[in-house]
């Protein structure tokens, strides 16, 4: 049992984290109850909050704690009345699945987005290449809004590692400016599990990726160099699961 005094703001290097507001808190305790170290509500939260909160902790057996000072410690606004411990977690990849892959990300508030489309539009795969951003920082948690509790991810030294396995029998798009062909311009294999694979935000992907399965573009007009990443992976992410629903 993690004690309340050995509780800090969030440092990468603890093998713990933290959800910030109701909602995320919400689908930790849904989603992930078996990582849940205990859940801390300040006393200001309304009922329906703390009822809905007690409801689930009871139902996994998860202490909740009114811990006004603790809970002011750690939080991130002012705004924020509950606060959700729990223990990282790995996970393992479904190979016949979509994923999307990201390259080097650097944004919290991007690849906390972009995983909330992933989950939105029913790809629960993420490959996450190094160096990169912490999934779990509760920046990357709150632009989710908790969708990383329904996600499988996994990261990589190179994008080769990915590829050696998980490149087998699928499609691979790698998004660039050079990209050979325009997104939406050619039919689609949808018999053929897909990775959509994307840049850092700053210098996108290199020139090899031009030799990776079909390299496409988003085009946009000449008043902008580029899209932001989130912006860009969820018109991808769209265009390429708009039939399954």
């Amino acid at each position: 049992m993690l004690s309340n005094k050995d509780m800090k703001r969030y440092n990468k290097k603890n093998d713990y984290s933290y959800t910030f507001g109701a909602f995320p808190t919400y689908e930790l305790l849904e989603n992930r109850p078996e990582n849940v170290e205990k859940i801390l509500i300040h006393s200001t939260a309304s009922k329906e909050i703390y009822d809905k909160i007690k409801l689930l902790c009871d139902k996994n057996d998860i202490p909740l704690v009114i811990n006004d000072k603790l809970l002011e410690k750690l939080r991130e606004k002012d705004s924020c009345i509950v606060v959700g411990v729990f223990h990282k977690f790995q996970c393992e990849m479904e190979k016949g699945e979509n994923h999307v892959v990201l390259v080097n990300p650097s944004d919290t508030g991007n690849m906390g987005t972009i995983i909330r489309t992933c989950i939105g539009f029913g790809i629960r795969n993420l490959a996450i290449i190094e160096p990169a951003v912490d999934i779990f920082n509760p920046k990357v948690i709150r632009a989710s809004m908790g969708s990383l509790f329904h996600l499988n991810y996994k990261y990589f030294s190179s994008f080769e590692e990915y590829a050696t396995v998980y490149g087998a029998d699928r499609c691979m798009y790698p998004f660039m400016l050079k990209g050979a062909k325009k997104l939406g311009a050619f039919p689609l294999d949808r018999d053929c599990a897909f990775s959509l694979i994307f840049g850092n935000e700053a210098t996108g992907l290199d020139d090899s990726f031009l030799k990776v399965g079909q390299s496409l573009r988003i085009s946009h007009s000449d008043a902008i160099d580029s899209l932001n990443l989130s912006l860009a992976a969820g018109i991808a992410i769209y265009e390429f699961t708009k039939n399954y629903f």
